[in-house]
C-alpha cells in the first residue's frame, strides 16, 4: 500500500512537472537560446582560439593594463632629433655693408710751360697730393758763368717740399736778390703748371 502511494505520489509529481514545462510559451525558447558550452581557451574568456590572434574579439573585455603582449620587433626609424646642445636661428638678411671712406688723394706730377729769358731755359714741375702743392722742383735753369750763381739762389728758395711755392700754393712768389730775370720765368713756368693742375 506504501509503495502504491509512493508511485501514485511520484507519477503525479511527475506529469504536473511535464504540463507545466510544456504550457508555459516561452520555456522552449528559453531551452533554444542557451548558450552551447564552448572549449575554454587559455588566453582567455570569450576568445575564439580559431580567430587571428591579432585581432581582438567582439564583445570581449579590455585587456588590463598590466598584461604585457608579446615582444615584437620595432621597425628601426630614421632620427631627426638635433643635438640638444645646438641651436638654429634664421638671421635676418641684413643690408650691404657700405663704407664712406675719403677717397685717398692721388699725387701726380705736373709739368710747366718751358719759358726762355736772355739766360737760357726754365721749366718748373711741382707734385699734387689732392688739391696741394707737396713739392716743387725745376726741370731747366739757366747755366754757366754767373747764372749757375742765380739760379742755385732760386733753386733753394723755390724748390723742395719746405720751399716758398709749397708755403704759399700760388706763383705769388718773393722775387730772388739778383736772380729777377731767372725768378720771373720760374713764376711763368709755375703759373703754367697750376693752372693745369687745379
Amino acid at each position: 500500500m506504501r509503495r502504491a502511494l509512493f508511485a501514485i505520489t511520484g507519477l503525479a509529481a511527475s506529469t504536473t512537472a511535464l504540463v507545466v514545462l510544456k504550457g508555459s510559451p516561452g520555456a522552449t525558447q528559453v531551452a533554444q537560446n542557451l548558450p552551447t558550452a564552448q572549449p575554454v581557451n587559455p588566453s582567455g574568456p570569450g576568445v575564439d582560439p580559431s580567430a587571428d590572434p591579432a585581432a581582438e574579439p567582439t564583445g570581449a573585455a579590455p585587456k588590463p593594463s598590466g598584461t604585457a603582449d608579446a615582444p615584437t620587433s620595432p621597425k628601426p626609424t630614421k632620427s631627426t632629433a638635433r643635438p640638444s646642445g645646438t641651436r638654429t636661428t634664421a638671421k635676418a638678411p641684413t643690408a650691404p655693408r657700405t663704407t664712406t671712406k675719403a677717397p685717398q688723394p692721388t699725387t701726380r706730377r705736373v709739368t710747366g710751360s718751358e719759358v726762355k729769358n736772355e739766360y737760357g731755359y726754365v721749366q718748373v714741375q711741382i707734385v699734387v697730393s689732392g688739391n696741394k702743392i707737396v713739392d716743387a722742383v725745376t726741370l731747366q735753369l739757366p747755366s754757366g758763368g754767373e747764372s749757375d750763381i742765380h739760379s742755385g739762389d732760386v733753386r733753394s728758395m723755390y724748390n723742395g717740399s719746405g720751399g716758398e711755392v709749397v708755403q704759399k700754393q700760388s706763383a705769388n712768389l718773393n722775387t730772388v736778390s739778383g736772380a729777377t730775370e731767372t725768378s720771373n720765368s720760374y713764376k711763368q713756368s709755375l703759373r703754367a703748371a697750376i693752372e693745369q693742375a687745379f
